[in-house]
């Protein structure tokens, strides 16, 4: 009997784009992984700074996905950049298929790419100026 075949394009996609909720982790690792229920704490800890310093700045209401959501962004890289044997090794051992990465694939980690740089200095910019000026360029 052979078990479900996990797309290693997939696994990055959601990595990608639900990556601070940890779908990906669920999707290759099963829905009790450790690691995609740190991902999916982020929520309720942003929840908890909302509802204990409501006169926080925004952005630190949002930091705990934002952490989550860059790491997401990382593991679709290691994900994707992942050669095919070792990716069906580590998660499609009794799978009877192979992975195969395409130009979809590389398309996908140049975005990501784009996103995490992003989405990373914009991060560092607004804690430095949260931190070193209290918010006064934003």
């Amino acid at each position: 009997m052979s078990t479900s075949h996990k797309n290693k394009t997939f696994a990055s996609f959601l990595a990608l784009l639900l990556g601070a909720l940890g779908a990906h982790r669920f999707y290759l690792r099963g829905s009790l992984d450790k690691v995609g229920l740190l991902h999916l704490a982020s929520l309720p800890v942003a929840g908890l700074v909302y509802g204990l310093a409501p006169q926080a700045d925004w952005f630190f209401k949002i930091l705990p996905l934002v952490v989550s959501g860059i790491i997401g962004c990382i593991e679709a890289l290691v994900i994707g950049l992942a050669p095919d044997d070792k990716f069906d090794a580590a998660f499609n051992p009794g799978s009877g298929r192979t992975s195969e990465s395409s130009w979809v694939l590389a398309l996908l980690l140049v975005c990501t790419m784009l996103v995490a740089a992003t989405v990373g200095i914009a991060t560092l910019a607004r804690l430095n100026d949260l931190i070193s000026t209290g918010g006064a360029y934003g």
